[in-house]
């Protein structure tokens, strides 16, 4: 029996073909469109006879193997004489002198499709053409083959020898994947209430191939009630894999945890955690390149043997299992793990894997994605992370500082920066007395600039002038930043439309411009088009509809709404009826602290939220000076994750004595932290967490109401009602917890913020 294996040709050749080193990719927003007009220049000299992207494919056996290759060759040209020649056209930035005879990897490519050409129409020969052309200088270079059907299928034997044992290796393990998953039972010995009813609505959305929206109540277990039914359906062929995506660290682990647990239990299923490029890097500090790092130096001679071996070997990829394994064979971790992920059955990772443009996996196939669901962990964080990653922004103080640097070094560039410190000094004059100034669109000369500038970076990164600066690594990481924000720009030019508004604002003496997506909902939907489904779950998806506005929901998606698993008894609610609006705060400070010392009046460990680190610190003080015999923590800014998991270990089970934290709402320890029993005996929310007033706040109230929906709840209310739930949910995480909250603001009494609240906390009792 023979095993169909599909596989593009490009990605076979890659993986056996490719060599050398890591390079960093200094690619301008528009080197894609660069060399797709590249190739359609050349396609356009092509005679009438000529062919182009023509698609071809064909079957390869090997052993019990038959690999199914497809792929679009670029030319397919006739010969006065009536000889045909494949051409592949690569552009490069580098200049072309530097490419000797030409990569092995792109003749691989050439070559296949030669073969593939010349098996279809029995030809005994074919020419094979390279054509490279350089991106900005448009200067061609062209190498020619003549090759022999002998050559070629030589070639091509030779080639699939040697991707087999990697094949050979991922289908036994797809065998025994199959047959874990058939065998899986759930890992507890019952269903909490709702978890069932969610898990099935979980299997249904997966099978059917639309979305979910799920809010579940914290406590009901949301991470296992999204991945087993995701696996069962894995094991059943209704899809291939997922990746499970979160906000933050901390409910990465949380996936971690539940995969693990299902492994002990028999499960085997590739499964690979991401990590963001500056943690996982083994080195502190200096450029990412092979001329600074060893790890980057001949990476991909090395990638195929780390590969094998890591996914022969293992099937949880943890950070820690990763870099294990990038030291044993010298490569690069974080692309490493990228190149893992490719091939794993599940990836837990970021948000920005899949939705931010800038980050996204580019190389994943969509044959993949149409197999592939999105557990989307935390959903209700999707909304404003999304405005981020499709916003993009610029100062004006770097250009001048490049146009400073360079003078001398390289005129071209320094003139290039100039000409955008100019805009910005332009820019400053249109700015009202307040220094903002917003538009509808973005300045139609700002694109030209930017291009130009990026374009001469984009050279100056390539081959760096003689005379950089004193400090090469500091000169050549601050071009680095400048040239990756114009392309952040540069590329939300093409999705800039009605749902963006572009504003100025002065700060601090340096001039500031934004690109600000209003609405996310749009874009969310076109990133995540082409994947099978996508489950988008929280506690916190409250009001429903407004998540499925912003988040971009079609009209078959489901919703779906669990009801609490635990009982209105586990909680004692409180209302304190105190205003803690800004000019309110110097006069809530006193019965904020007698009100915490009420809340932990008997030992226990409590946590206190509030709206800002400054009206934190000022309860903190009063407090602590008041009440000394109490032990308290405070969250600081920018904690490490060592600080992090130091505050949260302090909170230990049978505390014979009280402990009060206090932290930021909306921060790191307001959601995915888990303190059951108890590690948490109560919980203060101070304040309705509305966001700090301001002038994207304002833009976006304003372009709701022109939607024609409440703008002031878009902008502040739902956004600051959330992170109020997300930090209450903190305290009750199982059915024998119990615990007190306290609700601290006289507007939880009003609508709309009473009727966001959860049904079993509207039953409060009034603190005096």
């Amino acid at each position: 029996m023979q095993h169909r294996i599909s596989i593009s040709v490009r990605t076979l050749v890659e993986y056996v073909f490719r060599s050398g080193s890591l390079e960093p990719g200094f690619r301008s927003a528009s080197s894609m469109v660069e060399g797709t007009r590249i190739h359609q220049k050349i396609q356009q000299r092509y005679k009438e006879s000529d062919q182009k992207e023509v698609y071809l494919k064909t079957e390869i056996p090997y052993k019990e193997l038959l690999l199914v290759v497809d792929g679009r060759c670029d030319g397919l040209l006739l010969t006065e004489d009536g000889t045909l020649v494949v051409e592949e056209i690569k552009s490069t930035a580098g200049p072309l002198d530097l490419l000797g005879e030409g990569r092995e990897v792109h003749w691989a490519q050439a070559l296949m499709y030669a073969y593939m050409i010349a098996l279809e129409q029995g030809l005994t020969s074919m020419e094979v053409r390279l054509t490279y052309v350089q991106r900005g200088g448009e200067e061609e270079r062209s190498l020619q083959r003549s090759v022999s059907m002998e050559e070629l299928a030589d070639f091509a034997a030779d080639t699939v020898a040697r991707y087999a044992p990697y094949a050979e290796m991922l289908l036994r393990h797809d065998i025994t994947k199959e047959q874990s998953i058939r065998e899986l039972g759930f890992p507890f010995p019952t269903y909490r209430k709702g978890q069932r009813h969610f898990a099935g609505a979980v299997y249904k959305a997966v099978s059917e191939g639309v979305n979910l929206f799920a809010q579940a109540p914290t406590g009901i277990g949301k991470t296992m009630s999204t991945l087993f039914p995701a696996i069962k359906a894995i094991g059943e062929g209704r899809a291939k894999g997922f990746f499970y995506l979160t906000a933050k660290t901390i409910t990465r682990m949380a996936a971690e945890e539940a995969l693990a647990l299902l492994s002990a239990r028999g499960l085997v299923l590739h499964v690979i955690t991401l990590t963001a490029k500056d943690k996982a890097c083994f080195r502190e500090e200096g450029l990412c390149s092979s001329e600074h790092c060893p790890f980057a130096e001949g990476y991909y001679d090395r990638i195929n043997e780390a590969l094998l071996d890591m996914l022969g070997q293992e099937t949880l990829m943890t950070r820690e299992v990763i870099a294990g394994y990038a030291k044993k064979h010298e490569v690069c971790p974080f692309e490493f793990s990228l190149d893992a992920a490719y091939v794993c059955d599940a990836v837990i990772c970021d948000y920005n894997y899949i939705y931010d443009p800038r980050i996204s996996l580019k190389r994943l196939a969509e044959e993949r994605k149409k197999d592939t669901v999105l557990l989307v962990d935390e959903a209700h964080n999707l909304v404003d992370r999304g405005r981020e990653m499709f916003s993009a922004a610029l100062q004006k103080a770097p250009f001048l500082g490049l146009q400073r640097q360079y003078k001398v070094s390289n005129s071209r560039l320094s003139a290039a920066a100039k000409a955008v410190n100019s805009f910005f000094i332009a820019l400053r004059k249109l700015c009202n007395e307040e220094g903002q100034g917003w538009w509808n669109d973005f300045p139609e000369e700002l694109p030209g600039l930017l291009e130009n500038f990026a374009a001469e970076a984009e050279l100056e990164l390539i081959q760096p002038s003689m005379m950089l600066a004193a400090d090469p690594e500091e000169g050549e990481s601050s071009l680095l930043d400048t040239f990756y924000a114009v392309q952040g720009m540069l590329r939300t030019f093409k999705t800039y439309d009605e749902r963006y508004v572009t504003y100025a604002e002065i700060r601090r003496g340096d001039v500031y411009l934004k690109l600000f997506n209003l609405d996310p909902s749009y874009l969310l939907r076109q990133m995540a088009k082409g994947f099978r489904s996508q489950i988008l779950f929280s506690a916190t998806l409250a009001p429903m509809s407004y998540y499925r506005d912003m988040i971009g929901a079609a009209e078959e998606d489901y919703s779906l709404i669990v009801a609490s698993p635990f009982q209105k008894e586990q909680w004692e609610v409180s209302l304190l009826p105190l205003s803690t609006r800004y000019h309110d705060r110097e006069a809530s400070l006193l019965p904020l602290s007698e009100a915490l010392h009420r809340m932990t009046g008997k030992p226990g460990n409590y946590l206190a939220f509030f709206p800002s680190y400054l009206y934190l610190q000022n309860v903190y003080d009063l407090f602590s000076e008041r009440y000394p015999d109490i032990a308290t923590l405070v969250q600081g800014s920018g904690m490490s994750e060592e600080a992090r998991e130091d505050f949260l270990a302090a909170f230990r089970p049978d505390a014979n004595q009280t402990l009060l934290g206090f932290a930021v709402l909306g921060g790191i320890f307001s959601e995915g932290v888990d303190l059951p029993g108890d590690r948490l005996n109560g919980v203060m929310v101070v304040g309705v967490g509305l966001p700090q007033l301001g002038l994207e706040r304002n833009l976006l109230r304003a372009y709701f109401n022109r939607q024609g929906k409440n703008g002031f709840d878009y902008a502040y209310v739902y956004p600051g009602m959330c992170k109020v739930l997300q930090a209450g949910g903190r305290l009750i995480r199982t059915e024998n917890d119990h615990g007190t909250i306290v609700l601290a603001d006289d507007r939880f009494t009003q609508q709309p913020y009473h009727w966001l609240l959860p049904e079993e906390w509207r039953d409060y009792l009034i603190w005096q």
